[in-house]
């Protein structure tokens, strides 16, 4: 009996040396994460700790139904304290169905601003009065509500692809390209680096001129985000986090921009709808002293379009709907 008692006994330290040894090397794991992840961070924010930020007003709408709205403004300042936004981009993130609704304005439609008697262009926006003039003005222009913003300066958004996407981005180059964008690119399915996705975003020259130029960042996005959203691509993340609150100014804060990223990883991916304003057959050229060459659009009908698209209508229904012609009148 007695001996008995002591097999058992042997067997329970047994375990218990199993167990204390299992626990230091999870915790040993955990430690060595934490580290990883730490210095990955700090390796990407450092890369970006020179950037200067400005305070900026910004009062977000509520969200409504888990969909965040987050308005994405590409600047160029080259230098300047203030600039006009050359992008302008709605993003609107169904978080319980991981479907993203893209909505980009184009620089030149003829706006009225609250608070301004006399019309601009809707770049302008953000050099009179920032983010909250451009919030107020899609807001009602458009009936839009904007939640959150983004603002990333085009020199920074070489940088943030390259900590993003260190093997490049892959996509389709339809043509050659070069004029004033700062690389050659040659026609053809590629992999690009920064520098070389910026150029195509930017690239303008072509039959589609500006139009063109628009869905071109909405590729430019949509390659970024299949690459960023990889399972190769994990490892990257506490880098690109870090560079992140560096090359972005931005309302959200780390926390819930890591947790929008691993949404989008834990729901599988995410899924892109896209639509530029105005659609094609809503809208005509026009030129104002003030503003000089402009889109003259029809609001109500964009604004239509907009709300069904945001509503869960497919983006090529409503172009081809608005190419039917139907709704081509100018309203102011």
């Amino acid at each position: 009996m007695t001996e008995q008692r002591r097999q058992q006994a042997k067997r329970k330290k047994r375990k218990l040396r199993k167990g204390r040894v299992f626990g230091v090397f999870f915790f040993a794991i955990l430690l060595a994460l934490g580290g990883y992840f730490y210095f990955q961070y700090k390796a990407g924010h450092n890369l970006a700790s020179k950037e200067n930020k400005q305070e900026i007003e910004f009062k977000g709408d509520p969200s409504i139904n888990n969909v965040e709205n987050i308005l994405l403004i590409g600047i160029d300042t080259r230098g300047e304290e203030q600039s006009r936004s050359d992008t302008m981009m709605l993003i609107s993130w169904d978080q319980e169905t991981n479907d993203v609704r893209m909505v980009s304005f184009m620089r030149d439609i003829y706006s009225h601003f609250p608070g301004y008697e006399t019309g601009y262009k809707l770049n302008t926006a953000y050099y009179l009065g920032g983010v909250s003039l451009l919030q107020q003005t899609l807001n009602n222009m458009f009936g839009v509500t904007v939640n959150h913003y983004a603002i990333i300066d085009f020199k920074n958004f070489e940088q943030l692809v390259d900590v993003a996407a260190p093997n490049g981005v892959e996509v389709n180059v339809p043509h050659d390209m070069s004029k004033n964008i700062g690389v050659s690119l040659k026609k053809g399915t590629q992999r690009l680096n920064g520098k070389e996705l910026l150029g195509f975003a930017r690239f303008r020259y072509d039959a589609e001129g500006d139009f063109g130029r628009v869905e071109r960042q909405q590729q430019a996005i949509e390659a970024l985000k299949d690459e960023v959203l990889s399972a190769s691509n994990v490892k990257n993340y506490p880098k690109l986090i870090g560079a992140l609150e560096g090359y972005i100014q931005t309302d959200l804060t780390t926390s819930q921009q890591v947790g929008l990223m691993f949404n989008a990883v834990k729901g599988g991916g995410v899924n892109i709808d896209r639509m530029t304003i105005p659609l094609k057959g809503t809208y005509q050229y026009g030129r104002y002293p003030q503003a000089g060459s402009v889109l003259d659009i029809n609001v109500d009908a964009n604004k239509e379009y907009m709300s069904r698209f945001f509503n869960g209508e497919s983006s090529e229904t409503l172009k081809k709907e608005a190419e039917s012609g139907t709704t081509s009148t100018p309203t102011q």
